[in-house]
């Protein structure tokens, strides 16, 4: 077992966590930890040794955490390339969990584990709900899929591993989630942001108060979201909304959550070593600075990843945190630079879009981007769900409203958008993520 992992169960308590190293004494573990990772891709993985050796680089050039820079990227299609087991770094005898993505382009994204990357797993993520404020005594429903995505398990075993009572439901079914929530009284639920928002629908219409259930936390992750999503989600609910962030290349959730203070998600660098790089560039960027997230494990044995391009955009912050944790801390992921989206020259992305549309009153946080081309000119139309008081009232509050969101759209993302208002359930719900753009250019 790796070391510095914090105890499970009973005895678990945030502040005997890696969280509050003295940050000399986490830089010197970080290190060891490094040059440990960069020697086992050396001589186990053929693909990092043959990119090593075509710069010129051998673990013997990493002396110090800025060394890093000297490493290759990795990236998903690297992923691909050596599907199914071309990045193993262990033998299939000590293997003991194989987990995959979906695949879009047909073979899907194949991560491994071995006994003792599981149990480092499960410590990120007591930790993780550590710093949600639960503990031994909560009961947590899991409402993330289980299977081959990672998002089930890791929280199944976090959870356990905490001391709390675990309710496996896994996704869908959302009458059954409500009834559970009510009869076994839940205190914390694990899901995506938009399907919590599908709950809440639910609850209205089933006249069920949430704000009468035990429910004070929820812990949310698998897809970007908002600040204004967040204030939406907490003025509907009594429920805390915490950001959770990971990825299943790197180990699964887990990777960073937020704290009490919601100012950043810190990450768990004692086993993910995080950078920020300028995507033009691919050169490290200051603290501070925005870029592309880049994560090198430090203690993953069956498949290491040496800084494994993420694709999200964010930046690190060093600033002392009030709750203590020394480890630092990334915004809020909000947007991937693969998720952009170029409409006549201009940049834009979906949570721009989310966050134009519910600083307007009136509008539900469901919403879904229609891309389409009409001679040769890309065309955007936005369709939003409004209250059903608002779709009841007069045409011409409505059109004012469909103005009020358009000018709101404009101002944020510089071009202008046909607002398309819809009645409340038209935009198809997702038990998992949601699917917020359509695009039929090429149609």
């Amino acid at each position: 077992m790796s070391e510095l992992w914090c105890d499970a169960g009973k005895g678990y308590h945030p502040a005997s966590a890696p969280d509050y190293l003295p940050v000399p004494q986490l830089r010197a573990l970080q290190l060891r930890r490094l040059k440990s990772v960069t020697r086992r891709v050396y001589d186990q993985v053929a693909l990092f040794r043959e990119r090593m050796q075509a710069r010129n680089i051998t673990p013997d050039n990493i002396k110090s955490l800025e060394d890093i820079a000297l490493l290759p990227f990795t990236q998903k299609t690297d992923l691909r390339d050596t599907y199914p087991f071309g990045l193993f770094a262990s033998p299939m005898s000590d293997i003991v969990r194989l987990h995959a993505s979906s695949g879009t382009t047909g073979k899907p994204i194949v991560v491994a584990y071995t006994k003792e990357d599981v149990e480092v797993w499960t410590s990120v993520m007591i930790r993780s709900f550590a710093s949600c404020g639960l503990h031994q005594g909560d009961i947590i429903q899991n409402s993330y899929g289980y299977g081959l995505f990672t998002g089930g398990l890791g929280a199944h075993y976090g959870a356990e591993g905490l001391g709390a009572t675990v309710v496996p439901v896994s996704g869908g079914n959302t009458q059954r989630q409500i009834m559970l929530m009510k009869d076994f009284g839940v205190t914390a639920i694990c899901c995506t942001p938009s399907y919590f928002l599908h709950i809440l629908d639910q609850c209205k219409e089933l006249k069920v108060n949430i704000r009468d259930l035990p429910l004070k936390v929820g812990v949310f992750g698998a897809e970007p979201w908002t600040e204004e999503m967040r204030k939406r989600i907490q003025a509907e609910s009594n429920v805390e909304a915490y950001d959770i962030f990971g990825l299943s290349e790197i180990i699964g959730p887990g990777v960073a959550i937020e704290c009490p203070h919601h100012n950043g998600l810190h990450v768990f660098e004692d086993h993910f070593y995080p950078e920020i790089i300028d995507i033009e560039t691919n050169q490290p960027c200051p603290d501070g600075q925005e870029g592309e997230l880049v994560l090198t494990t430090l203690t993953k044995k069956a498949m290491p990843m040496i800084r494994y391009r993420t694709h999200d955009i964010s930046r690190l912050r060093t600033d002392v945190c009030p709750c203590g944790r020394t480890i630092r801390r990334i915004e809020r992921i909000a947007r991937r630079s693969d998720d952009m989206l170029i409409i006549r020259g201009v940049n834009l992305f979906p949570s721009q879009i989310e966050a134009a549309l519910l600083t307007v009153e009136g509008t539900l946080p469901h919403y879904q981007i229609v891309l389409s081309r009409d001679k040769g000119l890309d065309q955007v139309e936005v369709l939003v769900e409004v209250t059903p008081e608002f779709f009841s009232d007069r045409v011409g509050s409505l059109e004012a409203l469909r103005h009020k969101l358009s000018h709101s759209i404009e101002n944020t993302v510089g071009i202008r958008a046909q607002v398309r208002l819809v009645e409340p359930h038209t935009i198809q719900r997702s038990e998992g993520k949601a699917k917020r753009v359509i695009d039929r250019r090429n149609a």
